[in-house]
């Protein structure tokens, strides 16, 4: 039996139980996230009925998300759709789900990198490809933004094929332990949601913020749109804890603010409603990293910060005039890394720049871990989504 038809063979394709409609669900970390993942071809193809499957599937709208998977958290209320691709370039096509636990919001604009690290494992889980030697790379496509990836997993093989290794000695902070190495390089990712790596034109803008004066910011998307500000500039020191950040009512106030301001200027229109751009309060290093920084997602302070966000800011620290160059302790080097401080340890981004235009990253390439935390099927209600017949069987064969 290959690895598709034991994946097959265990979850079979969405089916009627009773009052309840049973979807098959692997549970996954990636990185410092986690969430339910499906098979493209599991889920409903109209955008509404797919959204009240993930909707019921983690349990918002509820701040606690008690009737579902989520976890009371935006990091633990995300959700991943994998299917194959019909590209000859590219192996996966991934779709990131942003869900919220006390809204009905399911966004899909931007992406997660960190959920990204589980998209090759889940795919081999679900037996949407086959492991390829000792090692097994794929490329993604991630639909939100037509981000490319390159992802590297450890494939080795028993006596009954290969498998996921999931164990293995690299630790990432914000995660227990230590696990296998996830090897992501990002081939082209600036300008993903905006329309170019500095939307606004500028290395840097000046907004007039109320209370406070004009305030200089950098706006900038290389994979992640981030409005970067200096913590000095609103009177903090950018090494506050997360508990503090968050019971700062003054700050957030003053950061929604920017960030509706800056969203119109970069192109994005009212952001009010949207989970972008991210906000980064950024400082001089205070270990021995490159630039410390504290991450709003966008309103409630980052525990670490996400991988999009650490590699705009790793690649604004790299730019000369904006305001994260200002804070930053760089090496210099074509092909820096940087090492980017968040309040529960650094993140390393590994940089390659174009020599002839030093503006451009031309790829970016970093270390994650996941892993498979559970294998079987969520449980909503029929009513929601039932699945016609002919499409059980197509889902099935």
């Amino acid at each position: 039996m290959s690895l598709e038809d034991d994946a097959t063979a265990r979850f079979a394709g969405p089916h009627r139980a009773g009052s309840q409609q049973a979807v098959p669900c692997w549970f996954m970390r990636g990185g410092t996230s986690r969430g339910p993942f499906f098979r493209g071809d599991d889920l409903p193809l109209d955008k509404e009925s797919r959204d009240a499957v993930l909707l019921a599937a983690m349990g918002s709208p509820d701040p606690r998300q008690i009737d579902g998977l989520g976890g009371a958290h935006p990091l633990t209320s995300k959700a991943g759709i994998v299917s194959r691709s019909g590209r000859p370039d590219v192996d996966l096509k991934f779709l990131f789900a942003q869900l919220q636990p006390d809204k009905d919001t399911v966004e899909t604009a931007a992406n997660c990198g960190n959920m990204l690290a589980a998209v090759v494992p889940f795919a081999i889980e679900a037996g949407l490809i086959v492991p390829g030697g000792d090692m097994t790379t794929a490329r993604v496509l991630t639909l939100n933004t037509g981000m490319v990836a390159e992802i590297s997993v450890p494939t080795p093989a028993d006596g009954t094929g290969r498998y996921v290794q999931y164990t293995g000695d690299t630790r990432i902070d914000g995660v227990p332990g230590t696990a296998a190495a996830v090897t992501i390089s990002f081939l082209d990712t600036a300008g993903s949601v905006c329309d170019s790596l500095l939307p606004t034109g500028n290395l840097r803008d000046t907004i007039e913020l109320e209370g406070i004066g004009p305030v200089e910011v950098t706006c900038i998307d290389n994979g992640m749109p981030l409005v970067i500000i200096n913590a000095a500039s609103l009177h903090r020191t950018g090494r506050e804890s997360v508990a503090e950040l968050n019971a700062d009512n003054e700050l957030k106030s003053m950061l929604e603010d920017l960030r509706r301001s800056c969203g119109r200027l970069m192109g994005l229109g009212d952001v009010s409603a949207k989970n972008y751009p991210k906000m980064t309060l950024v400082a001089p290093p205070a270990r021995a990293g490159s630039i410390s920084t504290r991450s709003f997602i966008p309103r409630v302070c980052h525990e670490s910060i996400g991988v999009l966000a650490a590699v705009t800011v790793a690649t604004a620290a790299v730019l000369d005039g904006t305001v994260a160059h200002d804070a930053a302790s760089l090496p210099i080097s074509s092909s820096p890394a940087v090492s980017v401080e968040h309040p529960s340890g650094e993140f390393t981004v590994q940089l390659e720049l174009d020599p002839a235009e030093p503006t451009r990253v031309t790829k970016s390439a970093l270390i994650r871990t996941a892993r498979l935390i559970m294998a079987g099927n969520v449980m909503i209600p029929a009513h929601l989504w039932s699945p016609q017949p002919s499409n059980l069987q197509e889902n099935q064969r």
